[in-house]
């Protein structure tokens, strides 16, 4: 379970995107905070590349502020939902109580949040441009220990494609996403932590 928590929500690995304009101008701030902001449902498949250096592929599902929802594929077939303020990790394998903690305890709150400000004092610790995505690396600023978060974006139109996340003792993992599918309607349930736990107890 503690391979499983580093490998959601913690931890980096610089994949090349494709695509993009060549010699893209760094994307301001200000920009990828409103683009943030106006995320309030998106949902994508994901490939995800481990610490140890495995791959997950899955299906992501976002709902603004504060839900999230991984769902794996086998033979991973685990589930992770954030809502809340708690983020809840199902083990298919296990008929225990899923292994819970607080989500503002993960980088991944910081686009979770209800206003996105990256324009914070001490939150973005690296903003840089390769030329072709732009690269933002965030923290929280009241708890820089709780790890940080490297969000790379492409522009024309600002689009999220990855992030990776580092945890307080440095694992990383990183999250690919395919094209985000936005502006969906999802049921109160899809990131219940109770209902999912009611329903596995049946």
């Amino acid at each position: 379970m503690d391979k499983l928590r580093r490998t959601i929500l913690l931890a980096p690995f610089a994949l090349a995107l494709a695509g993009g304009p060549a010699l893209a101008q760094r994307i301001p701030l200000d920009d990828i905070s409103r683009y943030l902001n106006a995320l309030q449902t998106a949902e994508a498949e994901f490939v995800q590349e481990n610490g140890d250096g495995t791959i997950s592929t899955g299906k992501l599902y976002i709902q603004r502020p504060g839900r999230m929802r991984f769902e794996y594929n086998p033979p991973d077939e685990a589930l992770v939902l954030a809502s809340g303020g708690q983020v809840a990790i199902f083990d298919s394998k296990s008929n225990q109580p899923p292994e819970q903690y607080p989500l503002r305890r993960t980088p991944l709150n910081l686009i979770l949040e209800r206003n996105v400000n990256l324009s914070r004092a001490r939150m973005v610790v690296a903003h840089e441009s390769d030329g072709q995505t732009t690269s933002v690396v965030a923290q929280d600023p009241d708890n820089p220990e709780y790890g940080t978060i490297r969000m790379i974006f492409t522009a024309n139109p600002i689009a999220l494609r990855q992030w990776v996340v580092t945890d307080e003792v440095g694992t990383e993992t990183t999250v690919i996403l395919g094209d985000l599918l936005t502006g969906q309607t999802y049921s109160a349930s899809t990131f219940s932590i109770i209902f999912e736990q009611n329903r596995r107890d049946r």
